[in-house]
């Protein structure tokens, strides 16, 4: 079989470097490209099999790839892929429009680019073609229904769009152990019914007037019970993972809910201070007062979907208590102590390594981020809707802060381990929401 073929085109080195890795371990042949143009030069003479486009990039941006790419009968049947930090209902939709089969974000991991290749049909089924060896359980033309774990009695701050993922995840999941436990009982069975089928040698005559009885062989009982011992194994395996998604997201629940509260808390403090009376004298210009401080976990975007919907919920409440001024939203990086290279990507350092000895302080995925690729479609959308009903009102901004604006003190190098350092790096590498009435 021919090898597949993938082009990606990205402006940033260390990106097209992170997702070529990726697709060579599948053993894919991965071409690149640092701009749109170059792009449709090499599809002019060569046909990949898929193409992962990012959206940003200097010149020609992805989308109007994407729109010359399907307009051109000789490209048009290639498969496009926006790999790119862009998100939102609203971008997805977009893209789809144009031809693309979907969008993979920046911040891909393994399963997602293996999901993307299996949807494709660019890595083949697991599964053999032998047919089963076993028979169904269940009576003719019932099929047992998968084993969903329970949803909670109320998630009010998860909305449908997270919990439908997040089912999805599930089922795709299940689904995929399934067929794994299938296939190694198929295997199994094969095996016993071979060994059951196999003729036992015929025993030479003896001239005793008495044969001793033959022993029975042990051999299909053993395949019997590993084959039984192993879908325990499997069954067990999937239990855990079930569990282990479910506590997941439980966890980012608690944490959404978390910062719904405070944040709810500052605007009711925020109301008590508005219904204040004036004092007699003319104030001063009111600083700027700082609502929120949202830590931003290593590795994850700082305006996330739950980080926006904090937001959300924020600006409905000051727009319900009639506020009139600016919120500002101000990205902090933290910097990290941080193990591996550009091209194989980073990690945290283990905790007990010493400081000095981290081979990059920093934040890749904060530096990776440049010009309109820090503001995502959906921060833009709820901008524009606040300003809109508002009638100005309420401004929503967008900042970027400085490294070197700490919360918490960094140890001294010299002295620190890798988990100290990166202690102090997760408080600072976070999300400043600040007000400030005219």
């Amino acid at each position: 079989m021919a090898a597949k073929r993938a082009l990606v085109v990205d402006d940033s080195k260390s990106a097209r470097v992170v997702l070529s890795r990726m697709l060579e371990k599948y053993g894919i042949a991965v071409d690149t490209a640092d701009s749109a143009e170059m792009a449709l030069d090499f599809l002019r003479r060569e046909h990949p099999d898929v193409v992962f486009m990012d959206h940003l990039m200097p010149g020609m941006d992805g989308l109007q790839a994407v729109r010359i790419l399907k307009a051109d009968p000789a490209t048009a049947a290639i498969p496009v892929v926006m790999y790119t930090s862009q998100e939102g209902e609203l971008y997805v939709g977009q893209a789809k429009a144009l031809g693309a089969v979907g969008v993979l974000p920046k911040t891909v991991k393994p399963i997602d680019v293996t999901k993307v290749l299996y949807q494709l049909r660019l890595l083949p089924d697991r599964r053999d073609d032998h047919p089963s060896q076993l028979q169904p359980v269940e009576p003719a033309g019932e099929q047992r229904a998968p084993v969903e774990p329970a949803a909670p009695a109320e998630a009010p701050v998860v909305d449908a769009r997270t919990r439908g993922f997040v089912e999805a995840m599930l089922k795709e999941q299940s689904l995929e152990l399934r067929r794994f436990m299938v296939a190694a009982l198929d295997s199994h069975a094969q095996r016993l019914v071979a060994e059951l089928k196999r003729p036992e040698p015929e025993a030479p005559e003896k001239p005793a007037p008495v044969e001793a009885p033959a022993r029975e062989h042990p051999w299909p009982w053993i395949l019997a019970f590993a084959a039984a011992l192993l879908a325990l194994v499997v069954l067990a395996s999937l239990y855990w993972q079930s569990a282990q998604t479910a506590r997941e997201v439980g966890q980012a629940r608690e944490r959404l809910e978390r910062e719904s509260a405070a944040l709810q808390s500052t605007l009711e403090q925020v109301r008590e201070a508005g219904r204040a009376e004036p004092p007699a004298a003319a104030p001063a210009p009111a600083p700027r007062a700082r609502v929120e401080v949202i830590p931003v976990p290593y590795g994850e975007p700082p305006l996330s979907p739950g980080r926006l919907e904090a937001l959300r919920t924020l600006l409905a409440g000051l727009e319900r208590g009639g506020f009139a001024g600016t919120v500002t939203v101000e990205t902090v990086p933290g910097e990290f102590c941080l193990e591996g290279s550009a091209e194989d990507g980073y990690s945290l350092a283990q905790p007990e390594q010493p400081a000095s000895a981290c081979e990059y302080r920093g934040n890749p995925y904060d530096e990776s981020l440049a010009g309109a690729a820090r503001q995502p479609v959906a921060f833009a959308n709820l901008a524009a809707s606040v300003r809109r009903r508002t009638e100005g009102r309420i401004q929503l901004a967008l900042l970027q802060g400085a490294a070197d604006h700490v919360v918490v003190a960094y140890p001294a190098v010299a002295r620190a381990t890798a988990g100290a350092w990166n202690e102090a790096a997760s408080a600072n590498n976070r999300l400043e929401i600040s007000v400030l009435a005219k």
